[in-house]
């Protein structure tokens, strides 16, 4: 478990995993891009998973949202989250973590303040039926990708304020 002070980083990138913590934990494709971002000083990689439906109802009911898992973060408050496509059937799990982020679903109904919504894995070989949530995805292999995403978004922000159409354009 690394853990980095989110205020000291270029980029705070979470990564989500659309099912429960028990199941995600274990997977290859997350902790192999938690270890390649996490090993550059300026990114902050932090893990986020699906809560148990007794734990979405709790925090529905106390208006608390979503938070990663190293430093309690709330996830609309990351630059960056990366969803992995691993299952059709956890699609309406992308959403609840949405939902319960208050961050909105769809791509053209966010702006600069919402975080930049991505998604790669094995069902990203079909998009079309989830391609109006993100703003961009990933296909093939993510670990190459995710740093050369990482860093296009870190030039943007350099230059001034970053725009997720100035973005787009560099993830091209």
């Amino acid at each position: 478990r690394i853990k980095k002070n989110l205020d000291e980083v270029a980029l705070k990138f979470a990564l989500a995993f659309p099912d429960l913590y028990e199941i995600g934990t274990s997977h290859f494709g997350i902790q192999i891009l938690y270890s390649i971002l996490n090993a550059r000083d300026d990114i902050a990689a932090e893990r986020v998973y699906c809560p148990p439906e007794d734990m979405r109802q709790y925090l529905t009911e106390k208006n608390i949202p979503l938070v990663s898992l190293e430093s309690s973060a709330p996830l609309k408050n990351f630059d960056i989250v990366g969803f992995s496509l691993l299952y059709e059937l956890n699609y309406t799990n992308i959403l609840t973590m949405m939902r319960l982020s208050d961050i909105p679903f769809l791509a053209e109904e966010r702006n600069e303040n919402h975080p930049m919504i991505i998604a790669g894995g094995p069902c990203a070989c079909n998009p079309e039926p989830v391609a109006r949530f993100f703003d961009a995805i990933v296909f093939g292999d993510g670990e190459k990708v995710c740093l050369e995403m990482a860093e296009a978004w870190i030039r943007c922000r350099k230059q001034g304020s970053v725009k997720k159409r100035e973005v787009l354009e560099e993830w091209k």
